[in-house]
């Protein structure tokens, strides 16, 4: 890694670092209550930069390597201490991809730019009630009518699906079933015939997560996305950039349960002397420490190679991408490992609610379900390696 790109991560990672630690980690308690953090923190994140990362200059972004916006995702975990505050915050990294890659530049002018600057929010409804990794077997149509589109079906488990203002829609334009017939629909927010419910969860409790409803509404034909079928693909290309950021994001979690186990068992006594001084404790550390730092080098790896590939134009090369996949599952596992144990070492107060390591505790599993669950991951990773 140069010097210049040592700088670039360390100057954001403190960024970061500042806003976590000051405008998110004291708050998460009081918006995991209320249901919902304010609106007002896509702004502020907007203001330092963030929701541009990884988008380009004309659009109000800032382009960015995967090894650059690493660090950023890591230190907000570890620091700001929520899932629920990352999924919603950054939802438009999922939702707003594909219209940068493939809507008219009309389009791209009108959506991309407000949700950069934090006063639009963006969000992308692929899954349905009756199937969730099987895209291909999705039901949501959309019928061509003249200058629009009418979409009926239902989509479920969206993040910021209560407050999105864009969602970019999974839809089945064609005949028949599978792949081919599936193409992305760009769908205004405030349109006729969208209804929303909202969704209560295990964990990521200030996240707004919700089932969308469908009923005949109807979408101008210029937010079709790409060509008609051609959607299966930009969804499958989408998940490599998510299935990242969660590994990123499980790392980051992973270090906050270290960083609190460690604070307590240093603090805390029993039988005459601190919990650490015991070696039963301090091997539940290590073994902690331990799957950290493989799972640090290895994202670290997978990201550097992702920038190689990119540079290179092998967007989606198959061996990165089975990397990713088992990745993801890696850093997912470290995360649960390590919420466990920290829940461990704090006895009764891990759980408590107000303690990170029980927030983080009911946090893991949807890290681990989402953007592909480990049993799609393995056979998704054997399926790029030829096997």
């Amino acid at each position: 890694m140069d010097a210049e790109l040592q700088a670039d991560r360390a100057a954001l990672a403190d960024t970061v670092r500042r806003l976590a630690e000051s405008e998110i980690a004291p708050n998460v308690q009081a918006w995991d209550e209320a249901g919902e953090f304010p609106r007002a923190l896509y702004a502020r994140a907007a203001e330092l930069g963030l929701l541009g990362l990884g988008y380009p200059e004309d659009l109000g972004g800032t382009p960015a390597s995967y090894s650059l916006k690493l660090p950023a995702w890591v230190v907000l975990a570890r620091h700001g201490k929520s899932g629920g505050v990352l999924a919603s915050l950054f939802s438009h990294n999922i939702g707003l991809p594909p219209v940068v890659l493939h809507a008219g530049d009309a389009v791209r002018r009108e959506v991309v730019p407000p949700v950069l600057r934090g006063e639009k929010i963006a969000a992308l409804a692929i899954t349905e009630p009756g199937g969730g990794s099987d895209v291909a077997a999705l039901r949501t149509t959309a019928r061509r009518e003249g200058d629009h589109y009418v979409v009926n079906g239902e989509k479920t488990f969206i993040t910021s699906g209560m407050r999105a203002d864009w969602i970019t829609v999974a839809v089945r334009t064609g005949e028949g079933r599978g792949a081919s017939g599936i193409s992305m629909l760009l769908v205004p927010g405030d349109a006729p015939g969208l209804s929303r419910t909202r969704l209560a969860k295990m964990g990521w409790l200030c996240s707004d997560t919700a089932t969308l409803h469908f009923d005949n509404v109807r979408v101008p034909a210029r937010y079709l996305l790409g060509n008609e079928g051609a959607g299966f693909r930009m969804v499958m290309g989408n998940f490599n950039g998510e299935r990242i950021g969660l590994a990123a994001g499980a790392l980051g979690f992973s270090q906050a349960c270290l960083d609190e186990a460690l604070a307590w068992a240093r603090d805390r006594r029993t039988f005459g002397a601190a919990l650490i001084e015991h070696q039963a404790v301090r091997h539940k550390l290590v073994d902690m420490q331990m799957r950290i730092a493989s799972t640090e080098a290895w994202i670290e790896a997978v990201s550097a190679e992702g920038d190689a590939h990119e540079a290179a134009g092998r967007f989606n090369a198959p061996e990165w991408v089975a990397q990713v996949c088992m990745l993801k599952n890696h850093a997912t596992q470290t995360m649960q490992f390590c919420a466990d144990q920290a829940v461990q070492i704090l006895g009764g107060m891990g759980f408590m609610r107000g303690t990170v390591s029980e927030r983080i505790y009911r946090e893991v599993k949807v890290m681990m379900i989402g953007g592909g669950a480990e049993e799609i991951m393995k056979e998704l990773a054997a399926r790029q390696m030829g096997w």
